[in-house]
């Protein structure tokens, strides 16, 4: 067996079997051409591909030996990075408390099928940024590729938790990287923006990574009535751990820190009521609302919700014709690859975004006429689909509802894996979540 294996065209025959499948997966048949440096690697031998080791050698001096080992690991692991699974930190708690902060997580590229990068000229291992900096770009746009997905083990389902680039985080201020450009724009003005900070683009690939849950594919109806959702009229399947914000007034005394941990919350939800005496408000799952209602010191607790028809600003689509909030919104269809829609000046705000920066259209209303790419239009069908991403913690998540659909070509991979967990909140030796350790999720 060791000849068999040590023989060159075995090895060759191992590696071009190998890497044609690859080939083939990636369905881009001019890397065939890869097949004759293989063939040349393990046979021929004419040309000297690792040039960085002296030719001949029968031993390396240990430089070269650690270069050629970091050479290895860097194009292997960029490989698996972007072809099979990649390394995600849960960083806020809009999941809670399904994903806690500190969770770190396997993302499943091959889930939905590994999306071709956009922009391929970048530093190896860095997102958006070069490390040990906070506003250098980390990559170089002098090749832009369209949208283009290999081959999945299958399509998004009701439910999955999925990661994806943020659909606003196309434009960014680099001093506030942590909030939405256009929800700066409406407080701030546009003008007031550019002239005080930094702004910069970002393409699809380079957007910054959120993770929640699908609530609705292609297609579907979406409506939230009182805090529930519901899909093409049905509500939503029940999520044990799903979470809303309730006000708890106390009689006299606030409640034990320690406890409210014990229970799985976070200190940094603790929110106390600046106007009104022993009354604070905590994000509870049905579970911790029992619990904490059962308290003798407990006067009263009651669930946080905006009342109907309440507007709120910052909601999707953040126009004066739609009296929607947090808690109550929609009805709204979510576009699907080949769907036509009617055009009107009153669904149009809707839409606008979908149509115009994510399928790359230009769109015009002079009084109640619409024109897309400089011509009347009265309907529209979708180059792409389109789905609506909420978090577990509801009234503690910056999702769809804040900025609208997610599209396919923002789609990242598939949380599947917890492998490890860290409480911030907590000393060293009690830090480490260790029942939710190598969970699946």
């Amino acid at each position: 067996m060791k000849k068999i294996f040590t023989n060159k065209w075995v090895k060759f025959g191992i590696a071009a079997t190998l890497y044609l499948a690859w080939v083939i997966w990636l369905g881009n048949y001019w890397f065939l051409i890869g097949l004759g440096v293989i063939y040349d690697v393990y046979i021929q031998q004419k040309v000297h591909w690792a040039f960085w080791k002296k030719k001949g050698a029968a031993k390396q001096t240990p430089l070269v030996e650690w270069v050629d080992a970091l050479i290895f690991a860097i194009i292997a692991a960029s490989f698996i990075r972007l072809f099979f699974i990649e390394a995600f930190t849960i960083p806020t708690s809009s999941m809670e408390k399904t994903l806690l902060v500190g969770d770190y997580l396997f993302v499943s590229k091959v889930s939905y099928g590994p999306k071709l990068p956009n922009t391929p000229i970048s530093f190896p291992f860095a997102h958006h940024t070069l490390p040990f900096t906070t506003q250098t770009k980390s990559f170089v746009t002098w090749i832009q590729n369209p949208y283009r997905r290999m081959a999945g083990l299958g399509q998004i389902k009701h439910n999955d938790i999925v990661v994806f680039n943020f659909p606003e985080g196309d434009t960014v201020v680099l001093q506030h990287q942590d909030m939405s450009y256009y929800e700066m724009r409406r407080e701030l003005g546009r003008q007031r923006i550019w002239q005080e900070f930094d702004v910069t683009y970002r393409p699809v690939d380079k957007r910054e990574n959120y993770i929640k849950r699908c609530i609705g594919l292609p297609g579907d109806s979406i409506r939230i009535k009182s805090g529930q959702v519901y899909v093409n009229g049905q509500l939503q399947d029940k999520m044990p751990d799903m979470q809303y914000k309730y006000i708890v007034i106390t009689d006299s005394a606030e409640l034990n820190t320690k406890s409210l941990q014990k229970m799985g919350m976070s200190i940094e939800d603790i929110e106390r009521s600046r106007l009104t005496p022993n009354t604070y408000i905590y994000p509870l799952t049905e579970k911790m609302r029992d619990e904490i209602s059962r308290l003798p010191i407990v006067h009263s607790l009651n669930k946080f919700e905006r009342p109907d028809g309440d507007r709120a600003e910052y909601i999707f689509p953040h126009n004066e014709g739609y009296n929607w909030n947090e808690d109550n919104f929609g009805p709204i269809q979510i576009p699907a690859k080949g769907m036509k829609i009617a055009l009107t000046t009153k669904n149009l705000p809707i839409y606008h975004r979908a149509i115009e920066t994510y399928e790359g259209n230009t769109v015009e209303v002079n009084d109640s006429t619409i024109k897309i790419n400089g011509q009347i239009a009265t309907e529209y069908t979708f180059k792409m689909n389109y789905y609506w991403m909420m978090g577990d913690s509801r009234h503690n998540s910056q999702d769809s509802r804040y900025w609208g659909f997610v599209p396919e070509d923002h789609v990242v991979g598939k949380a599947v894996f917890i492998w490890f967990s860290w409480d911030k909140d907590k000393s060293f030796f009690t830090a480490i979540r260790w029942n939710r350790l190598f969970q699946t999720i």
